[in-house]
């Protein structure tokens, strides 16, 4: 009778699953993605299934971060070099073999499903990275940082191409934030930082010229030239390219300090703002909750990268710090640039709001990423105990 009395209970057997998990992290997902489903019911509560399949997404996105959670940062090293590869040699097959939709070839056919592979290279870049600096730990040359910038440019070339602005800055950023934290020199970084600002100043100074009298700029696509020229301008065409961003500022300009209310915003519910629901829902959120409710959820923000960051920190081996690293900076990238865009700072991409916006390849991603820094940290906390 004992021994029936002694056998470990279901949730006794789970406990181990759960050791280290890093409270922190998991609260600071938990705000976000509460914010998320709050403004997702408002903004597409009208919008067909998109509410419940956000739910969907996030309970998909939470498993996969459980599961990676689980494998220790050791066994995703082993996992850096077969899924870079496997990454650029898709995105060569896009090149070749790739579906074009709205004038960009971003997708490929595997026979089961049509998947878009540069969102893979969103880890995969990061992994391979740090792979490449923990293989050379304590021997880092300038020819190191080369080969990594190498690894760096090739798929974010071949995405730019597809073309598909809004992803290869995401792969950039993620991969230009291992080799910062491999140690690169501040030598090397500010001059093309101090040649990029002088860009942007003679951007908008000879502006009219460019955008105005139609001139062709090198090396951009056409897309995207209109898409700056409507950043400095949206007015120039306010029913056209500058309709999003004019409408974003809109709703943004008309929450005021507490905003309308929940369900209340009358650009979101009289269908004003485009996209509301994916890249623009920062604007739906923001007519509805207002400055102080904006104030919040970069709140939210600040404190889940400030943990990652932290966790980086606190990582016991140079992989798991500058992967670490890289995936809190991943966060930042997403918010930095979807908020910026939909204030009318920034050109307009397709960069979701991470853990608001619809789509469930950002939800995965976002949740395979917050697995990886699950797993950094509970291997630090399992070691100390």
């Amino acid at each position: 009778m004992s021994a029936v009395f002694d056998k470990p209970s279901v949730f006794q057997r789970a406990a181990p699953m759960f050791q280290g998990f890093d409270g922190l992290l998991a609260f600071a997902v938990f705000l976000l993605a509460g914010a998320g489903l709050l403004i997702m019911y408002s903004s597409g509560f009208d919008h067909g299934s998109r509410f419940l399949d956000h739910g969907r997404n996030m309970l998909i996105a939470g498993a996969i971060m459980f599961v990676v959670a689980q494998v220790p940062p050791q066994r995703l090293m082993a996992f850096a070099v077969p899924l870079y590869i496997a990454g650029v040699a898709l995105l060569v097959a896009v090149a070749i073999f790739g579906i074009t939709k709205k004038g960009a070839t971003r997708w490929l056919n595997v026979g089961i499903t049509v998947i878009q592979p540069s969102e893979i290279l969103k880890i995969a870049m990061p992994l391979m990275l740090a792979w490449w600096f923990q293989k050379r730990e304590g021997q880092l040359r300038p020819l190191d940082f080369i080969v990594a910038g190498l690894l760096l440019l090739v798929p974010v070339g071949l995405i730019m191409k597809q073309p598909d602005l809004g992803t290869s800055l995401l792969v950039l950023a993620a991969g230009l934030a291992v080799i910062f934290f491999a140690g690169l020199s501040w030598k090397l970084i500010l001059p093309p930082v101090l040649l990029g600002l002088v860009g942007i100043l003679l951007l908008v100074w000879f502006e009219p010229e460019l955008c105005v009298k139609g001139m062709r700029w090198p090396v951009l696509h056409d897309y995207q030239q209109q898409r700056i020229c409507t950043l400095l301008d949206p007015t120039r065409d306010p029913l056209g390219k500058g309709f999003h961003i004019i409408q974003g500022m809109i709703a943004i300009g008309s929450g005021g300090l507490m905003g309308k209310g929940f369900m209340q915003g009358t650009q979101t519910h009289l269908e004003f703002i485009p996209e509301r629901t994916t890249d623009f829902i920062f604007a739906a959120y923001s007519e509805e909750f207002g400055l102080l409710g904006n104030l919040a959820l970069i709140a939210a923000f600040i404190f889940l990268i400030f943990r990652g960051l932290v966790i980086a920190l606190e990582a016991s081996t140079l992989f798991s710090r500058l992967l670490a690293g890289a995936v809190t900076m991943i966060f930042f990238t997403y918010a930095f640039v979807n908020m910026g865009m939909v204030s009318g700072i920034l050109p307009v991409v397709g960069v979701p709001l991470p853990f608001i916006s619809y789509g469930g390849t950002a939800m995965v991603t976002l949740g395979l990423a917050v697995g990886i820094l699950m797993s950094i940290s509970k291997a630090k906390r399992l070691v100390q105990s």
